[in-house]
């Protein structure tokens, strides 16, 4: 394993070119356009619970910030410019500007989060993987509740009720799988590089 590789992308593709590149961004824009539709309707709530919390986990740290970063970015553009990348098949600025707007710039900023976390190699034991994954869930969520609060002019703890609560059980979910897959990944990808 090179010394430099810090994100698994890095490990396993330690010569990327503009088409691998390419072909993980894209890779990544699918896998999250599928992630988002995962979504179960919360009642009470204009936020739905999908999967995109689990691929921007996985994003983030197996791609490292900046391709990571730019996955995101892109997956934001395809979506305002029309595809139906979002929960629920949906499209459009609305989506952005709208009350979820607030958890999808979250995951953006999560994804370079985790990404920097990478760089310290905290995705490939345990003990160092969960805590980065829930740090990543945190950044997703403080972001996606002062959205929501500031969208809706409703109370903090309307904000709380509806954007976060119903999701935590969920999260702790996402954050088990994540934290638990990455150190795996990273032993078997170790033990064939020695």
């Amino acid at each position: 394993m090179s010394l430099s590789a810090t994100s698994l992308r890095s490990t396993l593709i330690p010569r990327s070119t503009a088409l691998t590149n390419a072909v993980l961004v894209v890779s990544g824009v699918l896998g999250l356009g599928a992630l988002a539709q995962i979504a179960l309707p919360v009642p009470g709530s204009p936020v739905p619970v999908t999967g995109q919390t689990l691929g921007v986990l996985i994003l983030g740290t197996a791609y490292g910030s900046t391709l990571g970063v730019t996955t995101f970015a892109l997956y934001i553009l395809v979506g305002i410019a029309g595809a139906p990348v979002f929960a629920n098949s949906g499209h459009g600025l609305d989506r952005i500007a709208g009350p979820t707007g607030g958890y999808l710039i979250g995951m953006l900023i999560a994804t370079f989060v985790l990404g920097q976390l990478a760089r310290f190699r905290l995705d490939q034991k345990f003990l160092t993987a969960l805590p980065s994954m829930l740090i990543g869930t945190v950044t997703t969520f403080t972001f996606g509740l002062v959205w929501l609060h500031q969208y809706t002019g409703e109370s903090w703890s309307w904000t709380f009720n509806a954007g976060l609560t119903p999701f935590v059980i969920g999260e702790v979910l996402k954050i088990a799988i994540a934290g638990t897959s990455l150190p795996v990944i990273w032993r078997v990808v170790n033990r064939n590089n020695s």
